[in-house]
C-alpha cells in the first residue's frame, strides 16, 4: 500500500510513497527510543541552539517547503510562504523564552526545601493534519524536542511530501538522528504504535472521530494524549462595533487557506440593528476575493485539499439551505480544472441546523442574527465545540465579561484569529483537551516531577 500526493488544483498525481513495512516502524521506533536516551542527557541549552538552527534551515528552503505545500494540499502560494516563516519564528521564539520554562520551580516545605523539576517523557507520537502541514506539526514537535523527548510523526497521507522536507529540515540543522521520525502508516500502524512501550504520549490534531479513538485507545494503554479537534468557532459582532474592521476580520478568518481551519470564523453571530449592513458589506468583500491558480501571489481562494471533502462541504450546503438558511451566494462547486468550491455565504442560519451545528471545513460562512449581546453569548455555547471564538464590540468592558462566559480554549477581542508561540492553543468539549504552545504547551509533554530534600 501507499499514499499519493495529488495537486488539487491540476488533478496531477506527482508523488508516491509505499507505506512503511511492520519492520520499517520497528526501526524507527528503535532509533526514537535510543535517540531518547541521549537527547534528554543534552542541556537545555543544546536542544535549543538545535531549534535555532532549525528555524534557519526553514527560512533557507522557505521556497521549497512553500511550494510543496501548494502542490500538496492547494494552499495560496503567498499563505504557504507565511506558514514556513511563522514555523521559523516559533523556533526562534522557543529557543530563546523556553529554557526559563524548564528551570526548576523552589517550593519551600515545612520539613525542608523541594523543587519541582520538567523531565522529558519519552517518544511523543505525533497524528497530524493537511491543513497546515508544516505549522500543526512543528506547533507541537518544537516544544516536545527542547523538553528533552523525540517526536515520531504519522502525517497526514496527502501530505507526505511535506513531510519528509521537514525531517530532511531537521537532520540539515543538525539535531541528531532519530530525535524527529517520520512513519508513513494507516489506522492499524497507529494503533501498534500506540501500545508500544516506547510510546509515552499521543498528539492528534484532526477530526473528532478520529481524535475520540486514538484517545480511547491511548486511554486503554494508559498513555498521556493531547487533543485538538476543530470546532464550529463562534465570531461575534454587536452593534457598537467598528463594522469595517469587523468585516474584513471576519473574512480572513473565515476564508483563509480557503477556509480549511480549524480555530476559525465559523459561525459568525450579528448583533440584530446591524446584521442587514454587515451581511451587504460581508458578501461584497468575498465577491473581491481573487480565485485560482493556488502558485499566483495574489490568489487568495485556491483549491480545496481533497476532492471528498468538497463533495461533504456541498452535501452540507445544500442540506442547510434545504433547512431553511438563504443562500447569498456560492453554493456550488466551480466547473473545469481545479478542486475548487466557490466562496459561498449563508445567511439566517439558526440552532440545529447543519450549518450551525457542524462543523463546515471549507469557503462557506454561516450568518446568523442575535437579538443583544446575551443572546449572542448563548448563541455561541449552543455547540459541542470550544476551540475559538471572536468578540468585536466598542466596549472592551462588555467583551471582557462576555470573554468569561464563552466556552472556548481562545478568545479574540477586536483582532484577527490566530496561534502565537507565546498563547496557549486548544480547546474544551469536543474541540479536545491538552495545550500546546506557550510555557502551558511546553509543560503538557513533560513529566512534572517533585524532588523533596528534607532538612533532617
Amino acid at each position: 500500500m501507499s499514499t499519493i500526493s495529488r495537486n488539487p488544483f491540476t488533478g496531477e498525481t506527482f508523488a508516491e510513497y509505499p507505506f512503511d513495512t511492520p519492520e520499517g516502524i520497528e526501526q524507527a521506533l528503535a532509533r526514537t527510543a535510543a535517540a531518547a536516551a541521549r537527547w534528554r542527557q543534552a542541556t537545555v541549552e543544546a536542544r535549543a541552539a538545535g531549534l535555532e538552527r532549525l528555524g534557519a534551515v526553514l527560512r533557507e528552503r522557505k521556497e521549497e517547503l512553500a511550494t510543496m505545500m501548494t502542490r500538496e494540499m492547494g494552499k495560496p502560494i503567498a499563505q504557504a510562504r507565511a506558514e514556513v516563516e511563522k514555523c521559523a519564528f516559533l523556533c526562534d521564539w522557543t529557543a530563546e523564552n523556553g529554557p526559563k520554562f524548564l528551570e526548576p520551580k523552589i517550593v519551600e516545605v515545612d520539613k525542608g526545601k523541594a523543587r519541582q523539576e520538567f523531565r522529558p517523557l519519552g517518544t511523543i507520537l505525533a497524528v497530524m493534519p493537511w491543513n497546515f502541514p508544516l505549522w500543526q506539526v512543528l506547533r507541537g514537535a518544537v516544544g516536545v524536542l527542547l523538553a528533552g523527548n523525540t517526536y515520531v510523526l504519522k502525517h497526514a497521507p496527502n501530505v507526505m511530501g511535506c513531510a519528509y522536507l521537514l525531517r530532511d529540515a531537521v537532520a540539515a540543522a543538525g539535531l541528531p538522528e532519530g530525535v524527529f521520525e517520520v512513519v508513513n502508516t494507516d489506522a492499524e500502524g497507529v494503533s501498534r504504535m500506540i501500545v508500544d512501550p516506547r510510546t509515552a504520549a499521543v498528539a492528534v490534531t484532526g477530526s473528532v472521530r478520529a481524535g475520540s479513538a486514538i484517545a480511547a485507545q491511548a486511554g486503554a494503554a494508559l498513555k498521556k494524549s493531547i487533543m485538538e479537534l476543530g470546532g464550529a468557532d463562534p465570531f461575534i459582532v454587536l452593534a457598537d462595533a467598528d463594522l469595517d474592521a469587523a468585516v474584513r476580520s471576519a473574512v480572513i478568518g473565515r476564508y483563509q487557506n480557503v477556509g480549511q481551519i480549524c480555530l476559525a470564523a465559523k459561525r459568525i453571530i450579528v448583533e440584530q440593528p446591524i446584521a442587514a449592513e454587515f451581511e451587504k458589506r460581508f458578501v461584497a468583500a468575498v465577491k473581491a476575493l481573487k480565485i485560482g491558480d493556488p502558485m499566483q501571489d495574489d490568489v487568495y481562494i485556491g483549491p480545496m485539499a481533497r476532492y471528498d471533502l468538497r463533495d461533504e462541504l456541498h452535501r452540507q450546503v445544500e442540506k442547510s439551505v434545504a433547512e431553511g438558511a438563504r443562500l447569498l451566494i456560492g453554493g456550488h462547486k466551480l466547473e473545469g480544472v481545479g478542486n475548487f468550491y466557490a466562496p459561498t455565504v449563508l445567511a439566517d442560519v439558526r440552532p440545529d441546523m447543519t450549518a450551525f451545528d457542524e462543523e463546515l471545513f471549507g469557503p462557506v460562512a454561516s450568518l446568523i442574527v442575535a437579538r443583544d449581546a446575551d443572546h449572542a453569548v448563548e448563541l455561541a455555547n449552543d455547540s459541542d465545540f470550544g476551540l475559538g471564538g471572536t468578540i468585536w464590540s466598542g466596549d472592551i468592558d462588555k467583551a471582557n465579561r462576555m470573554a468569561a462566559q464563552i466556552e472556548t480554549g481562545s478568545v479574540f477581542i477586536n483582532g484577527d484569529i490566530a496561534t502565537d508561540p507565546r498563547l496557549t492553543v486548544g480547546g474544551v468539549k469536543k474541540s479536545g483537551f491538552g495545550r500546546e504552545l506557550s510555557s502551558f504547551g511546553l509543560h503538557e509533554v513533560c513529566n512534572i516531577q517533585t524532588v523533596w530534600i528534607d532538612r533532617r
